[in-house]
């Protein structure tokens, strides 16, 4: 039985659950711009702070929106400076758009900023006068100036989320549903959104879960990109997951230090202190050596944390110049050659042993004399061990000699 309407009007309990969901979103406006009265369970929380933080700068929700022009040089600067992150994500977004052809959809890839980088073009899709204008390679879509969409939110507070229709705070995009979700940098820090938008009608598929997963593959190559010189550990309850976008994955530094994990390995181990002791023993309960010589193997290998938590592990030690020290690691010298053997190379002054001294780059340099002790200096034999070229090899050598001239 319906209350009277006098009695909705003093105040009687609103019935939410018998609306739709664009009834609730327009109550929830209703509320919130003419009551000023907060619509919890209206609408997300994400939306309500997004719809404050746009008030405070936009006092007009029915003006069109004004964007900067995109000049060649500006978007050259854009392009340029988020050219590691477009390489990372490039095989995953082609495969997006591969998977979203047959539909209206248009997957966009904003900068930390979010000034777009990346933009699906779809022919064949209906006329969408709004994407025409905004899904534009160097548009600005930040909060600030398109108020609140998907990857806005996402660029103001890091965190996933949908923006359905009326949800947006201005009037001009009240047609757009868009799903977003961030990807972060080895420090943790945003460095791009991804987003699936369509115009003028639903997603017809769960939006949210599809642009999670390939934000997840993206973020995952772009921490790999940027992990020159670490060791890289690939890790998960089930070696099943690993190669998947649920492989947890950690950055061990020269030092020895854990420097990053994704968002899989905080799961499994927990975040990263903000300062203190991020040794890799005490994270991992395996030492630098134990974890370099895990690397020599292709197979994950069953390891326990430092936690008791069983998983299946895989390192790899990656150099800046493509050097793989997977197959090298362990190697020992052969009887009766010493270190001092590749000396000619270097100089023509003893160069005495390189002690290990700990680090990543002490045992990088260990494992490559160590190898071409064993071929006696070849450095060809050495190079083929190695798996690197000649030339890399001998630009290692040389990179030595001038950092350490006199063999101190």
């Amino acid at each position: 039985m319906s209350l009277p309407p006098s009695r909705r009007a003093a105040g009687g309990p609103r019935q939410l659950f018998s609306t739709t969901r664009a009834e609730r979103v327009a109550l929830a406006r209703q509320q919130f711009f003419e009551e000023g009265v907060r619509p919890s369970g209206l609408v997300g929380e994400q939306v309500i702070q997004s719809w404050m933080r746009c008030t405070r700068a936009h006092t007009d929700r029915g003006r069109l929106i004004a964007f900067d022009p995109v000049t060649p040089s500006r978007l050259h600067a854009t392009l340029n400076r988020n050219h590691e992150l477009l390489d990372a994500a490039r095989a995953e977004l082609q495969t997006m758009e591969s998977s979203l052809a047959g539909t209206d959809s248009r997957v966009l890839l904003t900068d930390a900023q979010g000034v777009i980088v990346h933009v699906t073009h779809n022919p064949s899709a209906p006329a969408q006068p709004i994407l025409c204008k905004t899904a534009r390679l160097g548009v600005n879509i930040a909060e600030s100036v398109v108020g609140t969409t998907a990857p806005g939110i996402v660029t103001c507070t890091g965190q996933a989320c949908t923006v359905d229709g009326a949800e947006h705070y201005f009037d001009y995009l009240r047609e757009m549903q868009c799903a977003a979700a961030p990807i972060r940098d080895v420090h943790g820090r945003l460095a791009a959104v991804l987003d699936i938008t369509v115009e003028a009608r639903p997603f017809g598929f769960d939006a949210a879960s599809m642009v999670a997963l390939y934000a997840t593959t993206i973020e995952n190559r772009l921490l790999l990109a940027q992990s020159a010189d670490r060791l890289v550990l690939r890790f998960q309850a089930s070696p099943g997951l690993l190669g998947t976008p649920l492989e947890a994955l950690a950055g061990v530094g020269p030092d020895g230090s854990v420097e990053w994990l994704n968002a899989a390995g905080a799961r499994l181990i927990g975040r990263l202190p903000e300062s203190g002791p991020r040794d890799v023993e005490r994270v991992f309960g395996l030492d630098l050596r134990t974890l370099l010589r895990l690397g020599r193997r292709d197979a994950a290998q069953p390891v326990r944390l430092a936690s008791g938590l069983g998983v299946w592990l895989r390192a790899r030690l990656q150099a800046p110049d493509g050097v793989d020290f997977r197959h090298a690691v362990g190697v020992t010298a052969a009887p009766g050659t010493s270190i001092p053997a590749i000396e000619p190379l270097l100089s023509d002054s003893p160069a005495p042993a390189v002690a290990d001294d700990g680090t990543l780059r002490g045992h990088s340099r260990k494992l490559i004399e160590e190898t071409l002790a064993t071929h006696g200096g070849n450095i060809s034999h050495a190079a083929r061990q190695l798996r690197v070229s000649r030339g890399t090899l001998y630009r290692r050598l040389r990179s030595w000699q001038q950092d350490d001239p006199l063999g101190e």
